[in-house]
Order: structure tokens, then sequence, then C-alpha cells
């Protein structure tokens, strides 16, 4: 009975093709726009999260902020002439804090050591140049070798900075995929010279592609980190000094800032907020205005980018879902029409001794007919669009099998419930009148 009704369904929604097919289209945009939309929410938001990841979820990211920026240091041009000299500004992190902090590795918690390592990062704004090819106030780096762990930096080519570098004041220099593309375009850059500023340099490493910058997620600036250029920290401190000047339009200023970041790589993911809270309650003693620096936890963040990723989903799947129930709508709209107009079958079907559940159970299965086929081609758009958008726009995408199933059984499920209202209609019809309808 139920393979026979399935035929009658298919057989009566083939004689109206052109409304069959306006019918489904409904459903078939409603699961394309779900799987579509999840897919390009979840692809950005899993971008996010792991730029965030790959800061470290063990790392505690201490910060100078440059007063009335709001956010990390940052050294202006440092080149030009001017016709006055408007301030003197020190600010920021110093190296009395980095050496207290230090302190953390002594530290253990239940016999155990509580930060595994401590590494300064000085920012300077240096223009960069390879013969034609150059850099303006590129981002240079002073730093140390233990940055490599700290940051899950990847080197691609050469090494990076070693502590032989450190002790000897080498001029030497780690460049970022993006940098040495720049620099040297299809030149080999490894062992290489480069001008940093007005000092030769060679380049020891290059580094493997990074994510974006994020400056929300303890970077310094929101730069893209794949220019980022890198040298021994007692080079930067030696040869460029702490005191950065500052070119603006008729005016000259000089900034000192030590520090633009120190990086705490926690031994211990659970003890991650106890040594953030040891880390502020530290600086305040050192610090009188708190609003010099700032303590970033990427762990924190990574736990409030993965609450907004959920919520981002459940917008969007709702916004969606619009579209779906506006499908479902449309096949109630069209069943209720069919109702009508098969009056005189139904009529004939339960004079010759249909029940009402046989009737149901007719409109019902085409009803399902219906949602199932627009909810099985809207699968095939609705990643085919995902597919497109990574294709030719450059854009994340991540279709998940769980958004498939989703807006699959939500379909087939509005297809149901809208169906059955027709469907209860025409089995309630008196067969008499029926029979009489015209």
């Amino acid at each position: 009975m139920w393979i026979a009704t399935f035929k009658l369904a298919v057989r009566n929604l083939l004689l109206h093709k052109l409304r069959s097919f306006l019918t489904v289209l409904g459903t078939i945009l409603g699961v394309a726009s779900v799987i579509a939309m999840l897919s390009v929410g979840e692809g950005s938001k899993k971008a996010a999260v792991d730029q965030i990841r790959q800061l470290g979820a063990t790392n505690v990211m201490v910060r100078s902020v440059r007063p009335g920026s709001g956010s990390g240091s940052e050294a202006g041009s440092t080149s030009g002439d001017s016709s006055s000299v408007s301030s003197h500004l020190e600010y920021g992190l110093k190296y009395d804090d980095l050496k207290m902090l230090s302190g953390l590795m002594s530290s253990d918690v239940q016999s155990g050591k509580l930060v595994s390592n401590i590494v300064p990062i000085s920012l300077l704004r240096k223009n960069t140049h390879n013969g034609q090819h150059r850099i303006d106030n590129a981002r240079v780096l002073g730093t140390t070798p233990e940055l490599l762990r700290v940051k899950n930096l990847g080197v691609a080519r050469g090494r990076f900075i070693a502590d032989s570098d450190i002790h000897s004041f080498s001029n030497v220099a780690v460049l970022s995929e993006g940098a040495a593309r720049k620099l040297f375009g299809y030149q080999d850059a490894l062992n290489a010279p480069l001008l940093i500023g007005s000092g030769a340099y060679t380049v020891v490493g290059i580094l493997k592609p990074q994510g974006s910058g994020n400056a929300k997620a303890g970077q310094i600036g929101a730069d893209d980190l794949n220019l980022d250029i890198y040298i021994p920290l007692s080079s930067a401190r030696s040869r460029f000094g702490e005191l950065q000047r500052i070119v603006t339009a008729g005016s000259r200023s000089y900034e000192k800032n030590e520090l633009s970041e120190i990086a705490i790589k926690v031994a211990n993911e659970e003890l991650v907020p106890q040594t953030a809270e040891m880390v502020r309650k530290l600086l305040k003693t050192k610090h009188k205005d708190d609003q010099e620096y700032e303590v970033v936890v990427p762990l924190e963040l990574l736990e409030q980018a993965e609450h907004e990723k959920q919520i981002w989903n459940i917008v969007l799947g709702s916004i969606a879902g619009i579209s779906l129930l506006v499908g479902g709508i449309g096949i109630m709209n069209i069943m209720l029409a069919t109702v009508t107009e098969r009056t005189r079958e139904i009529g004939i079907r339960r004079a010759i001794g249909a029940k009402r559940s046989d009737i149901i159970r007719q409109f019902l299965i085409e009803t399902i007919v219906l949602s199932t086929t627009g909810g099985l081609a809207g699968i095939v758009v609705g990643v085919s669009i995902p597919w497109a958008v990574t294709h030719f726009a450059d854009i994340p995408t991540i279709t998940s099998t769980w958004s498939i199933l989703i807006a699959f059984g939500i379909s087939v499920l509005t297809g149901v419930i809208f169906g059955v209202y027709p469907a209860r209609k025409a089995a309630r019809m008196n067969p008499i009148e029926a029979l009489r309808h015209q």
C-alpha cells in the first residue's frame, strides 16, 4: 500500500511539473542558504579562532600601550626633518618589569614549574631595503630565541635567532614569508645581505607563512605578521637604542619605549588564569598608571571566540531558517490548492472504501516527496556555493556534516508539518459532497 501510494504521489506531482518545481524551489533555496551561510560563518570564525590559538593557549601577553592610542605600542616614522621638537614621551614596559616577571620562572605550584619561558620583544619601525625592493616602516622585532616556541613560529628554511647571536650582538635577521617575498622577489633570500635602517644584516632564516595580525589577540599592532622581520634583541638595543624619533607635519617628537611586549609561556594550561592574575598584581607594584600596559590572555579570548562562534552560527542558521519556513508555507499553499482541485477524486476514493488514514497518507506522501526532493537538491546547491566562494573569492569556508543534516532534516520536517493540515482537510471531506463537486 505504501509503495502504491508513493507511485501515485509521484505521478500526480509530475502531472504539474512547473508548479511542482516552483514549489520545490522554495525548499531548495532554504536548504542551500542554511548550508551556505553556516559554511561561510564557520570558516570565518574558525580563521579567527585559529589565529588566537596560534598565539598559544598557555601564553600570557603583556604589551605596552601608548598613551591615547588604546592599542599596542607603535613607533612612527624615524626619518625626515622638522622645525620644532614637540615632546619627549616615555611609557610602557621596561627591562625592570622583565626582570621582575622572570621571577615567575622560579615559582612553582605543588612542586611544579609555573612558567617555562619569558620572551621580551622590542618593536622598531625601520625602512628596510634590498636594492630596489623595500618595505617602508617595516616592523622589526628585537627578540630572543625562545620566541620561536612561545609564539609557535615555524622555520621554513635556515634557522631562527640563536643564543650566540644574542651574546655576540650579531647583525642577523630572520624574515617572515611575506617579507622575504617582498624584499627579494624570486631571488634566494637565505644568507643574502639586507639593509635595516642604515645597518647591514645577513638573512639567516625564513619563516613559514602565518595568519594575519590581530591586535586583540595580543599582537603588537594589527599588521600582517608575514611582513615581520626578527633580529636579536641585543642588536636592536645597541644599534637602534630605545629612543625613537617620531616625525609629523611641522614637528618632531621622541618616544622611549624599552619593551613593546613580554610573552609568558605558562607550563600548564590550567594555571593560565592564576598566572595572568599574578602578572597583573606584580605590574601594579611597578606602574602607577595601569593604562600604559595591558595583559592579554589568548585562552580567555579563545573561549570568548568559541562562544561568539556558537552565537554567530545560531544567528545565521535562524536567518537562513526563515527561507525554509517560507518554503514550507509554499508547500502548504500548493497542497491546499491541490486538495481543492482533487475534491471529486477524494470523494470517489472514499466511496469505494478508502479510509481517512488512506487519504491522509496519500497527500502526506506527496508533501514528503516535495520536501525531500527540494532538500536533496538544496544540499547540492548549498555545498556548491561555499566551494565557489572559496575558489573564486579566496574566503575560507567549512561545510560540516551537521549543517547538511540539520538543513535537510528541517526541510523534511517543515514539509511534514505544513502538509498535515491539507491532508487532514482532505480526509475530513464529506464523501457525498465531494462527489457532487464540479
